[in-house]
């Protein structure tokens, strides 16, 4: 190489420095690529992205190709590298460090760091092109990369590491979730519809029904008079219907049916009995999403859930599930009140039979959701006892006071503001007073 001009050993040693920074972006690119989004441009007819998944599906091939090709143009380097070093300082061992040092930092500066942080944020863009010059050179190379092959794969053989066939795993729910949740492929309404999609299969009825003493049922044992009141001022299309008792449910009645009964002044127990369908029951702890896809089944829109011994729970209809999803509806029946109201003192009044899990939702509380469903019942399971009315407590960090008791249920409950720490320590301390009386 003496008689190489010494900017011509320059410009090859720059060269192969470009070369070396293509091998490190290319399989940066390919391996940091989504392929979802590619699948979706190859069946576009983009032929960039079908190179690309024929090169992913068989990555073996491609890597091998992409090192064979990076270790070459390495040596290569370095041996220029040897060639400038001795033209320049002689052939002394600090002319061998100097050189040695002036081509790990070119490579690792100009061919690896730097193309490797441009694939991986270019990844999609970048591998549908660098694949164009890939999949020529994985033809021809094919022998080369087929022999280096053998070796490999005896050693992982000998090893006993096989790689998978299937190089793309399904993801797991909480997985799929967190992809949702996470990533930057849904925003705003539409992530959060596909984030509680995917937690329909951890809540059951029990945790949206409505509960047995806020059903609204119709009893036929009622005079004619109020049963027509009370038809006249549903809100709801469709109504339970019992005899006597709430644990005789003997059918369903829409109210849209009852019209023709009006009209032939027929509207008695005797003649909603033959309009009446029958009733649809739901096991307690049955989730969401197998009750929305058996409602589907069934073609019904209203189920009665009850325990293992047939008592009746509570009420559970197609909206309640679709409100999971989608969110609370605005419509809201005659004197249906908000669950809580905001007091100017930062305050908030509840509903002692409000949901634990609306709650959360709506006003950031953290409280537990493993036992009991309601308010009510977590205080009450805190305090082991009905409380009486003004006293204050903390659970999950949110402190607590009960401002009215009835029919040996919590009402009204007052969610206090943030409170310093003495005060805290002060709402805790009572909190135990009242869990050791009872």
């Amino acid at each position: 190489m003496n008689d190489i001009p010494f900017s011509t050993l320059v410009a090859w040693l720059v060269a192969l420095l470009v070369v070396s920074g293509f091998f490190s972006i290319a399989e940066t690119a390919m391996m940091a690529v989504n392929r979802y989004r590619l699948r979706l441009r190859a069946q576009k007819g983009v032929r960039g992205a079908k190179l690309a998944l024929g090169l992913l599906a068989r990555t073996d091939k491609l890597l091998g190709v992409i090192l064979l090709g990076n270790t070459l143009v390495a040596a290569g380097a370095a041996t220029l590298t040897a060639v400038i070093t001795k033209r320049l300082f002689g052939e002394g061992e600090l002319a061998l460090a100097l050189g040695t040092v002036a081509i790990s930092f070119g490579l690792l500066v100009f061919s690896e760091i730097t193309p490797k942080v441009l694939g991986a944020a270019h990844a999609d863009r970048l591998a549908p092109i660098v694949s164009y010059i890939l999949s020529p050179m994985l033809k021809a190379a094919t022998p080369v990369v087929w022999f280096v092959n053998l070796f490999v794969q005896g050693l992982l053989s000998i090893l006993h590491l096989q790689p998978s066939a299937e190089p793309e795993t399904a993801l797991s729910p909480e997985e799929a979730r967190s992809l949702v949740l996470e990533g930057h492929y849904f925003r705003g309404r539409h992530r959060a519809m596909l984030a509680n999609l995917f937690d329909l299969d951890s809540i059951s009825v029990d945790d949206v029904m409505t509960p047995r003493n806020h059903i609204e049922a119709l009893d036929l044992s009622a005079k004619p008079e109020l049963l027509a009141q009370q038809l006249a001022t549903s809100y709801h299309t469709r109504l339970p219907v019992y005899d006597d008792t709430l644990d005789n449910i003997i059918g369903i009645i829409h109210i849209k049916q009852v019209v023709r009964l009006q009209q032939a002044n027929e509207l008695d127990g005797e003649h909603l009995r033959t309009i009446l369908r029958p009733p649809y029951f739901i096991p307690a702890g049955t989730p969401l999403l197998a009750q929305l896809q058996q409602f589907q089944a069934d073609r019904q829109r209203l189920g009665l859930v009850v325990d293992e011994y047939g008592e009746l729970l509570g009420l559970v209809s197609l909206e309640d599930i679709l409100e999971e999803i989608v969110g609370e509806f605005t419509t809201q029946g005659p004197g249906g009140a908000d669950i809580f109201r905001r007091e100017p003192d930062g305050s908030i009044v509840v509903d002692g039979m409000a949901p634990l899990r609306i709650l959360n939702r709506k006003l950031g509380t953290a409280f537990p959701l493993d036992g009991p469903k309601t308010l009510n019942g977590l205080i009450v399971e805190y305090l082991r006892d009905i409380p009486d009315a003004g006293i204050s407590f903390r659970i999950a960090g949110q402190g607590l006071e009960v401002l009215q008791v009835q029919d040996r249920a919590v009402k009204v409950v007052k969610l206090l503001p943030p409170v310093g720490r003495a005060q805290a320590q002060a709402l805790q301390s009572t909190g135990q007073q009242a869990s050791s009386i009872s």
